[in-house]
């Protein structure tokens, strides 16, 4: 009994340790709207400055390896495939079993027994993908963007049985609607399509609840897709972007994809309610978009801005402020941006009333501005990542650690 008790205690303290070592390889902050726990303080209440979260329960599942910000609640990925949630919960889109708001992240019970490759979230709906290539998805339905075949909401994760017979790669959750990308280059869209984001038709589409083909894309190797507010976007293997749904700067929308400035080369699009941000393979930031928060810009420098169009479609403009800067990470809120640059700095700029700009007021910014993270460690080894809620915020700073101590599944 007592050599039992020794090695209870041992247990305890070899799991602190652990715990310890864990936040010492991976920081997280967040800031910004938190009205609704989506910030994952435990506090309802907005921070304009970032704040290091303690989350020693997620230690266990691994680190997290990415994140997905929605209207009002996270998803994180751990480095297992394990997935915990937070934030507002009204429509089931925690995955929890119930329509209701959690404060701190939770895990999704009902995905314990899969590993989990890829997570997205809507404005009030989620969607997860396993390495099998199965396809779940909860929350609000009744656009039927969860592609079950109803207008319901789910609580719990529901297998998408239409895609039983496919390897699903990647979905995208966007206001109302949802993109899904098949092993094998195939794009879907289901829920509301009443901008043309759904990309299935040339003619207007209210809504489907049934997944459908996107037009225009089954030539093309589609690598990655993106979707938020009434946008959808895809970036094919060589580098090419496509857009649809509602147009940007007042462009008209398209309802089906449109190859954007075919000279151009992306590595990642990301999509905002207004805007969008490009990276290219030159580590640089483009903007589309540009007339609300998300692409404010300062109209005395407009000038001096570069314009890159080939169509009426679409027009990008290069980010005042950045001055040559490399960048190798983007993020797009609602009305806001954010980025990483080569060197380890946060930059955000837009919409700034709820703090989601962490810069310690609920100013708008035109032109991107550097956020302080504390405490701030320099480390090149350390690698930094930013992801953007409609109005809030995370970054993440991991670690690099040696491979021989991380533990295999």
């Amino acid at each position: 009994m007592i050599q039992t008790g020794k090695h209870s205690v041992c247990k305890i303290m070899e799991e602190a340790k652990r715990d310890e070592e864990e936040s010492k390889q991976q920081q997280i902050w967040s800031w910004g709207a938190g009205t609704e726990g989506q910030l994952g303080t435990g506090k309802l209440e907005d921070e304009y400055l970032p704040q290091l979260l303690h989350l020693p329960f997620l230690s266990s599942a691994g680190s997290i390896s990415t994140l997905a910000c929605g209207g009002a609640h996270a998803i994180a990925l751990t480095s297992v495939g394990k997935v915990f949630t937070w934030g507002r919960g009204t429509t089931g889109q925690l995955g929890h079993g119930e329509m209701l708001n959690s404060l701190h992240p939770k895990p999704v019970s009902s995905l314990q027994s899969y590993v989990i490759t890829h997570v997205s979230a809507g404005w009030s709906h989620s969607g997860f993908v396993s390495d099998t290539g199965l396809l779940f998805t909860c929350g609000d339905g009744s656009f039927g963007q969860l592609g079950l075949g109803d207008y319901r909401s789910q609580s719990t994760p529901v297998k998408v049985d239409y895609f039983a017979n496919n390897f699903v790669n990647q979905i995208a959750c966007g206001m109302r609607h949802s993109l899904v990308l098949l092993k094998g280059n195939q794009v879907y869209g289901f829920g509301s399509g009443k901008r043309g984001q759904l990309g299935i038709s040339r003619d207007k589409i209210k809504s489907v609840n049934l997944p459908q083909v996107t037009c225009g894309l089954e030539d093309v190797q589609i690598v990655s897709i993106s979707a938020n507010g009434d946008h959808s976007a895809a970036i094919s293997a060589d580098g090419h972007l496509y857009t649809w749904g509602r147009g940007f700067s007042g462009a008209a929308d398209a309802n089906l994809p449109q190859l954007s400035l075919s000279s151009l080369r992306c590595t990642k699009a990301a999509l905002g309610w207004n805007h969008g941000l490009l990276l290219t393979g030159d580590d640089e930031v483009l903007m589309l978009g540009g007339n609300y928060h998300g692409g404010l810009c300062d109209l005395e420098k407009m000038s001096a801005v570069k314009h890159r169009s080939d169509s009426s479609r679409a027009t990008l403009n290069e980010v005042i402020g950045l001055d040559g800067v490399k960048v190798v990470k983007i993020a797009a809120g609602a009305e806001h941006s954010a980025l990483v640059t080569v060197d380890g700095a946060i930059k955000t700029w837009g919409w700034g009333e709820h703090g989601q700009l962490g810069l310690g007021n609920t100013n708008d910014q035109t032109i991107p501005q550097t956020v302080s993270l504390s405490p701030d460690i320099q480390n090149k080894e350390a690698s930094l990542n930013v992801y953007c809620g409609s109005g809030f915020t995370f970054a993440i700073r991991s670690l690099s650690v040696n491979p021989d101590n991380i533990p295999r599944n």
